[in-house]
This record gives C-alpha cells, structure tokens and sequence, in this order.
C-alpha cells in the first residue's frame, strides 16, 4: 500500500455513517458477512487481552497471529481466540524482536499495538513498514523524535496509524462535540481538563507493594505520564490540526510526596519505596497556547488519594460545558441566569450518530473500546483512512515529552513542532464528521 489517504477522502467514504454496521455485523440488503480483517495482536497482557476479546466480538475479524514475550499471556490470548471459535493463532514471543517475525506476516492487515510504553513507537513504525495499519496504545510516543518517526513513516508509507485514545470516543464527549459545531457554546477560547486517578495500588505497582513496569518511569522522569485521556476529547473540539495548531507549552510540577507516603502508610517506613527517591511530582500542570489565540490546562494527578475523577471544561463566548458538575450554561438559552442546567437533555438531544447506530454496544470502558475498534476496523476493511489520524495522534502524545523539557529548564515555555508542516492551517475538521 503506497497511498496516503487524506483527511477530506476519509470523509468522502463515509465511515462515520457506517460505524453502527460494524458494531451491529448487520448491513441492510446485504446477506453476506463483512469482508474479513485481518488483526495481529502485539503485547497481550491485561490492556491487550482485554482489546483482543472486543475485537473477537466485531464481525469479520480475524486474528491469526499475538505477540507477547511472556508465555502466560501469550498461551492466554491463543485460548481466548479459540474459545471464539478461531483457529489457534500463531505465538511469538521468543524475544524482543518477536514482534518483527508477526509485522512481516502477508496475511495480516493491520496489528493492535499494546505492549510497555517505550515499545509503542518502534512498533508502530515497524507495522507500517509492512504494510500494515497501525492501532496503537497511549500514548503513541514519548519523546519529540518518536513523534516525528511516526509522521514520517505514516507519510512516506502511505498507512495510516492511529492512537487508541478511548475517550475520544464517550457519549458525552461526541454530544459535547456536536453542540459546539452547530455553534452553542460560540467561539471556543479555554478548556481544562484532567486526568485525576490515584493509580498507585494497581497501576504503577500491584497490592503487595511490588513495582510493576510503569514504576520506572516514575523513577526517571518528572512530566505529565499521561496526557492523551486529558487531550482526546479537547482535539476536536478546538479543532486543533483542522483550523488551529499547539503553539508553546509551559509545565510545573510539585514535589513528590504522595508515593513515600503510601508505601509508608501501607506497609511500614522500612518499605524501600517509602524513602526511595521518585522523579515525577505528584501534580503536573501544563499550559498549552494554540496559534488561534486558545488555551488549554491539563492535570496530571495519579499519585495522591483520589476517586476517579476525569474531568473536562470547554468555554466560549456563548457558554461553556463542565463534566465535573455534568451541566451546562448558555447565554439566552439556560432558563436561570448565572444558574447551571442538567446536561442530560442535552446529551440526549446531540447524542452523536456514532452512539445512535452503535447502541446498546458496552464492552469495555462503557462501550468506548468496542466503538474505537469498530471504526478501527472499518477503516481498514475499506483501506481508508483511521478516525484519529497520525498527526493527533502525535499531538496528544508529544505533550509527555515536551512537558518534561519545560520542567527540567525551570517551567519555561518550549514550542510545540508543527507535526503537520502547515497543513493545520487549511484542513478541515473530520473526527467525528458523518457524511
């Protein structure tokens, strides 16, 4: 495949209007199935096993082949295919380079990238040399130069690469979306968003205390982790890469605190991790500057005690919606000046085709997973191109690497690169576009 697909040509196939055929397997006035796809599975631990068992559900897929360097999972996801009623897939897993042996199969069409955080891009780049789409994990890249490999090899191949980035794809956001492009919130101006999840005991480490492989960056680095959850929803709706463009940055973060003081509350001061010295801060707060003239906030919080508590607030000049308080308030429109409105009505009103044709679909993440893939799956099946294109795909990720080069020089506003060589100043708006 040496075609690049653009953004408007995306558009043009309609695959936003389709969505729900995936997810349903049914087609009006068709008898026969959807044409097969052809999925690899690259690490398939618990993220992976859990994107292989909704991709097991979508009609037409097929997974002849998982990669993963521990036996246990990889003898895992084989039995799981073959409960669905697959062939047994092929193993690999021999050593770190296993992945290579799969990316290089010709009976594969694309590969779902979930493997630790520093293998993403490697990977990725690797399945598109071979003709492969690319469906990778968050975040897609954790430096400046790995974003750059991605667009490059996107570009040059032809083969599209996309972020599994969920929440891009919630209800509430997709409605969200909706309002603002028929014009209900005015011009946008601001956002802050967050990703507020304590994730010490299971993420970072297990409930006995061991590390788990997330530790080490903890250890390394001080930068916001873990962006992309923040940034998803926030892309489309400044339509940043469509109209305007990240410009500069700026990050802080606090001391650290909050891990000592777990592994010291749990299991005693004489815990190693209870003294160990930890690079990241507990908070990160980074402030982005777009082109146009719009600010983004971000929060990362994923180390103190904390309900999961995500959270988003997009502000225009004729109002503004905050997932925090699931409310509303538009001038002219909300019937109490200066009073908040239920959202729900709203949801209900805006509920975006994608959630209308896929109803009633709730596997994984209240159903944002199996939506992802299922338009993962049509682009490919159509050889289009993918939802949320290599260019967002980097611009939510480079925030990881770029935050902590403004932390390391004191706070100071670094540039973000235009990922898109200009081209944000004349594309158009397509995620969640429906023909």
């Amino acid at each position: 495949m040496t075609r690049n697909w653009s953004r408007r040509e995306f558009v043009g196939m309609g695959m936003a209007a389709s969505a729900g055929l995936a997810l349903s397997g049914m087609a009006q006035g068709q008898e026969a199935g959807p044409k097969p796809v052809r999925v690899g599975g690259v690490g398939v631990g618990n993220r992976g096993t859990s994107l292989t068992g909704n991709l097991l559900r979508l009609p037409g897929v097929q997974i002849p082949a998982v990669c993963d360097i521990n036996p246990e999972h990889l003898a895992r996801a084989q039995a799981l295919v073959e409960t669905a009623g697959q062939p047994k897939p092929e193993g690999y897993g021999e050593n770190e380079a296993a992945y290579e042996k799969l990316m290089a199969r010709d009976d594969l069409d694309a590969v779902i990238i979930a493997s630790y955080w520093q293998w993403h891009t490697p990977m990725a780049v690797c399945a598109m040399r071979n003709g492969k789409y690319a469906g990778v994990e968050v975040p897609a890249a954790l430096d400046v130069a790995q974003c750059w490999d991605l667009v490059n090899t996107s570009e040059q191949t032809g083969v599209p690469c996309m972020m599994l980035e969920n929440w891009s794809f919630r209800q509430d956001n997709l409605a969200v979306l909706n309002m603002i492009r028929q014009g209900m919130l005015g011009q946008i101006v601001h956002c802050h968003c967050a990703h507020s999840h304590d994730c010490i005991d299971h993420w970072f480490f297990d409930r006995e205390g061991n590390d788990r492989w997330p530790a080490e960056f903890l250890v390394k680095y001080n930068r916001d982790q873990y962006p992309t959850h923040s940034l998803g929803p926030v892309l489309s709706w400044m339509d940043i890469n469509c109209g305007d463009a990240f410009a500069t940055l700026a990050s802080t973060a606090t001391a650290q605190r909050g891990i000592n003081a777990y592994f010291a509350r749990q299991f005693g001061p004489e815990h190693p991790n209870a003294t160990k010295a930890f690079a990241q801060g507990d908070i990160v707060t980074t402030t982005i500057k777009t082109h146009g003239g719009k600010t983004v906030i971000i929060n990362y919080d994923m180390q103190l005690p904390r309900p999961y508590d995500n959270r988003w607030l997009i502000q225009g000049t004729l109002g503004l919606y905050n997932e925090q308080r699931t409310a509303v308030y538009i001038t002219g429109q909300s019937p109490e000046y200066h009073e908040w409105e239920p959202f729900p009505p709203y949801q209900e009103k805006y509920n975006h085709a994608w959630w209308r044709e896929g109803a009633g679909v709730q596997d994984g993440h209240g159903g944002t997973d199996s939506l992802e893939l299922a338009l993962f799956v049509k682009a490919v099946r159509d050889r289009t191109q993918t939802p949320i294109d290599v260019y967002d795909s980097v611009a939510m990720s480079c925030i990881v690497g770029l935050s902590g080069e403004s932390i390391a020089k004191g706070s100071v506003p670094v540039e973000v690169p235009d990922f898109t060589r200009g081209q944000w100043k004349t594309r158009k708006p397509v995620f969640g576009v429906v023909a």
